[in-house]
């Protein structure tokens, strides 16, 4: 495979039984298969250190505004996005195979923005929160004041219902 960001050939390592590629001798780069960043994302995963220092060649110069095109399926072009909520590293990711594309010295900044999947996790649920929470919030409030008028009518039409219905309580009832 051709290194996405330097076109040098990537060379694979296998590090803690996980097979990734590398441009080694290039810009330094690593390529991940779909779930293997898992594996070397965290400060306590001992495996990941060996990939931290990838022989680079420091006259490589690399546009990062320029999309790229997974090593991996050809033509696809990757997707830049933040991996995580603190917005600090920008990783390329391929929608067809669900690869991670990371530059030069993202693997050690990705390692040490939590030290747990339950860290980010969390830290995932805050954001959420924090930037919808107020959102659903009143959108819960407003389907439940639509649920109460539902019932206050279901109510008044037990008067002109069979006396063997009662809201809620058939399984056969619109309410």
């Amino acid at each position: 495979m051709k290194c996405p960001a330097c076109s040098n050939m990537l060379q694979q390592i296998t590090v803690a039984d996980v097979t990734v590629d590398v441009c080694k001798g290039g810009c330094g780069g690593i390529w991940f298969d779909q779930f293997e960043l898992k594996k070397f994302d965290e400060p306590h995963e001992s495996a990941g250190q060996a990939l931290l220092d990838v022989e680079r060649d420091k006259s490589v110069i690399i546009d990062h505004t320029k999309r790229l095109n997974c090593p991996k399926c050809g033509d696809i072009v990757m997707m830049r996005h933040f991996f995580s909520v603190k917005k600090e590293v920008e990783v390329d990711e391929c929608p067809s195979c669900g690869g991670f594309w990371l530059d030069a010295g993202e693997l050690g900044k990705i390692r040490t923005l939590f030290n747990t999947e339950e860290e980010r996790h969390k830290a995932a649920d805050d954001y959420f929160s924090e930037v919808f929470g107020d959102k659903l919030a009143a959108m819960r409030a407003g389907d439940e004041a639509k649920l109460n008028k539902a019932r206050k009518i279901a109510n008044m039409f037990r008067f002109i219902c069979p006396t063997y219905y009662i809201p809620g309580k058939q399984d056969w009832g619109a309410f």
